[in-house]
């Protein structure tokens, strides 16, 4: 049975301590960054080696490949995305063409990482950027406004999962209101909880079917003074599983990130006790591993259950005319940014 956590690795290639870890604690899946990318042979066998390491042809292999300033594949050796505000500046003018937009480009994107072997991107955004909020998230949210956000995030969904890629929803319940960056400092949301169920967590509700999703390390005084979304039975209870509905796979944002506090075993012990159901590590650093594994239990009961209902949502990619599908892609951008 594999253990309640998702691995990052070190570089392009696993050492043979990384294998010997990966056999020994069996995590479920595993996340890749631009440190584990050079070339698509590369990146294949580095996937294929994951998966032998753990004895799973299945094992989930994800990668965040948002566009923008947040894609782990890049030129020469991949196409590059523009970010989502794109999109949403396209829905704005005209909404079939935007999500017209939208659809390709998750479309190709899945299609440049099916050919490498991973099946899951964490994709799309659903925040909620508000004024004088923090920059981390940005131009990686389609827009401000709800309606037009759920009905972006909807159709990269359905462009993801036609090519064959399980889509990660993030960052739930809401990180557009933070006003620093939860890699290095933990966010302070005063906002009324009623404001935020009505406004930020809207788009989470309408996407709720979602086989995964991602949470935030925010704090949201309103709900739970004392502890951050990931971290806080009474938001993931209450809300995400409650107000919001979400059923799938629920995942950590990296446990490491400077916005918790205490040592990564306690971190991931106290997520998978908040009713997370999966703990994400990025950096790939062993040491750093070790200490969430030591944190961490095998996959059982309802967490067991949703991870299974994830990978079985997993198709085939349909087909497409790849060539004709990038021309229009890139006549859609061209466009929209001149």
């Amino acid at each position: 049975m594999s253990a309640s956590f998702i691995s990052g690795c070190c570089g392009p290639r696993l050492s043979s301590d990384e294998r010997a870890f990966f056999s020994e604690e069996d995590p479920w899946g595993f996340i890749l960054f631009k440190r584990n990318c050079e070339t698509p042979e590369q990146v294949s066998d580095l996937v294929r080696s994951l998966r032998d390491a753990v004895g799973r042809p299945d094992a989930p292999i994800l990668i965040d490949q948002e566009g923008g300033r947040v894609q782990r594949l890049s030129p020469p050796h991949w196409h590059a995305y523009p970010a989502a505000r794109v999109f949403g500046e396209i829905f704005a003018r005209d909404p079939e063409l935007g999500l017209r937009a939208v659809w390709l480009g998750a479309r190709l994107i899945a299609s440049d990482l099916h050919a490498l072997g991973i099946d899951v991107n964490c994709l799309p955004v659903l925040d909620l950027p508000l004024e004088g909020a923090h920059d981390v998230i940005g131009r990686r949210a389609y827009a401000s406004e709800p309606v037009a956000v759920e009905a972006l995030a909807k159709a990269a969904i359905d462009g993801l999962m036609a090519g064959g890629v399980l889509p990660v929803v993030k960052h739930i319940p809401g990180h557009g209101r933070a006003q620093v960056d939860s890699h290095f400092e933990l966010p302070l949301v005063t906002t009324s909880r009623a404001i935020l169920d009505s406004v930020d967590f809207h788009p989470f509700r309408a996407l709720s079917d979602s086989p995964l999703g991602m949470t935030c390390h925010v704090l949201f005084s309103d709900i739970d003074p004392a502890r951050p979304a990931t971290l806080s039975p009474t938001i993931i209870s209450e809300v995400v599983r409650g107000s919001i509905g979400f059923d799938g796979l629920l995942m950590t944002d990296d446990i490491s990130m400077g916005a918790l506090g205490g040592a990564l075993k306690d971190r991931s012990r106290r997520a998978l006790d908040a009713d997370v159901d999966i703990v994400l590590h990025c950096s790939g650093d062993l040491g750093e591993l070790r200490e969430v594994a030591a944190g961490c239990q095998p996959l059982a009961g309802r967490a067991a259950e949703r991870a299974a209902r994830a990978l079985a949502a997993r198709r085939a990619p349909q087909p497409i005319d790849l060539s004709a599908a990038r021309a229009e892609f890139d006549a859609l951008i061209v466009v929209a940014t001149t």
